[in-house]
């Protein structure tokens, strides 16, 4: 079994992922890198909290160093400091030691090239893949050195840029619950928000150095955000966040507990960050969000720029269109002052500097936005995808169609997007239409043509 996808290495450790498999990353990664900077350069090196992270960091440095290239060690971090480390230590690119949110027996790897820039399947990690299974030769024999680096405060400082108004000079005050997950976010949170002058965090799961989680770590799961969801209320709080297991993905609830999609948090934050821009400056979305967001972005005068889902696409369009802003409806926030990237830490700054600038709850600020019905991702086990993507365009020839990621297929008064999944037999399906009625009777009307539904 390859422990390679689509975007970075993920895997059971120590079978399929083992001490050995991070040596021989490491010295791929090193050799890719060195190749592209020259033949010199430091590569940036952090792990998350996982029980086995740390012994998977000591091979992948080793491997890094016997390629000839230097380690900067950033330690114990948040994905997302990765990612500004690269940039503010001029690296030659950095890995992130961390399986997201998979559960705790799993780890991997998150890599990336210079300033940051990701490296997936088709952008680099193919050619790792190939030195690591055996098709290629990584560099071996160096001595790169190593050096162990704190940039906490400089990270905390970048992360502030985005804490601005009431809530950064303390003239309000908004008691936020965040759920870490068990987590990075548990590190993070307090050492980039604690003393801020307008920010009372009430704490959920902050415990990480058991290498257990009270649930899964992937706040995408509606069960997973019962906590917070729970907290919000007992405490009385103005918002509740969850993050995922290292930090680069959150998810938002109100006041009452309601999830808060972020199709329509990208919405709502959107002309805060178009305010300050030239006229029709973009604001990056995944396709499978609401119309709603498009609407918002062009009715203050911006740009909407649809892109294929997943990061490595999501940055790309970033920086080509050099947008302030971009959101995901996997909970990845991205920022053009974050090296186009995305950020957890700086989601929840422009949140909570946002709601702070507000008269009422965060909960009448979305209401607007909730203006079409939405079906949620639903999954269809098939074997052949792209006959039954076919198929589906073949039914319904008036409608407009765009294939920039699977199929988006518009019609009078709804659309749907559906996608192949990279990994398994199955389509995704989202639906958009006026009413939850109208939802009901596309889905059931589409549905025939993209295989078995997959209720989980």
């Amino acid at each position: 079994m390859s422990v390679f996808k689509a975007y970075d290495v993920r895997a059971l450790h120590p079978d399929p992922l083992s001490e050995d498999v991070a040596q021989s990353i490491g010295a791929a990664t090193a050799t890719l890198l060195l190749g592209e900077s020259g033949g010199s350069g430091a590569v940036v090196v952090g792990h998350d909290m996982r029980l086995s992270s740390p012994s998977l960091h000591a091979a992948l440095c080793a491997g890094i160093r016997g390629a000839g290239a230097d380690v900067l060690d950033v330690g114990l971090v948040d994905t997302p400091f990765v990612t500004f480390a690269i940039n503010h230590l001029e690296a030659i690119g950095g890995v992130q030691v961390t399986a997201s949110h998979n559960p705790a027996q799993y780890n991997g790897f998150k890599i990336s090239r210079a300033h940051g820039r990701p490296v997936g399947i088709g952008l680099g990690l193919e050619v790792i893949r190939d030195m690591v299974e055996g098709d290629a030769t990584a560099a071996s024999g160096g001595s790169g050195g190593v050096e162990a680096v704190d940039l906490w405060n400089a990270y905390r400082a970048h992360v502030h840029t985005y804490l601005l108004g009431a809530v950064a000079d303390g003239s309000r005050t908004l008691r936020i619950a965040i759920d870490a997950s068990n987590g990075m976010a548990g590190t993070m949170v307090p050492k980039v928000f604690d003393g801020a002058a307008g920010l009372d965090i009430v704490e959920i799961n902050f415990e990480n150095s058991t290498g257990t989680f009270v649930h899964d770590p992937n706040p995408l799961v509606a069960a997973n955000l019962a906590q917070v969801q729970e907290a919000v209320i007992a405490e009385e709080c103005d918002a509740g966040m969850c993050f995922d297991g290292d930090a680069d993905r959150c998810m938002v609830v109100d006041e009452l507990g309601a999830i808060v999609g972020c199709d329509l948090l990208t919405a709502w934050l959107a002309p805060r960050f178009l305010a300050h821009e030239d006229p029709g400056a973009a604001v990056v979305f995944d396709l499978r969000s609401s119309q709603a967001l498009a609407e918002e972005i062009s009715s203050c005068g911006g740009t909407p720029v649809q892109s294929r889902v997943g990061h490595v696409y999501m940055k790309q369009a970033m920086a080509e269109h050099d947008a302030p802003f971009g959101g995901e409806l996997s909970g990845h926030f991205y920022f053009r002052d974050n090296h186009y990237a995305d950020s957890g830490a700086m989601a929840c700054a422009a949140l909570a500097s946002a709601l702070g600038s507000c008269d009422g709850p965060l909960s009448a600020q979305i209401a607007p936005l909730r203006r079409y019905a939405q079906s949620g991702e639903i999954n269809f086990e098939v074997e052949d995808k792209t006959a039954a993507m076919e198929a589906l365009v073949a039914s319904l020839p008036e409608a407009t169609v765009d294939r920039l990621d699977g199929v988006t297929i518009t019609s009078e008064g709804w659309w749907c997007n559906v996608r192949a999944s990279n990994t398994e037999p199955l389509l995704r399906l989202n639906l958009e239409a006026a009413s939850a009625a109208d939802v009901d009777a596309r889905v059931a009307q589409v549905a025939p043509h993209l295989g078995s539904r997959v209720d989980h």
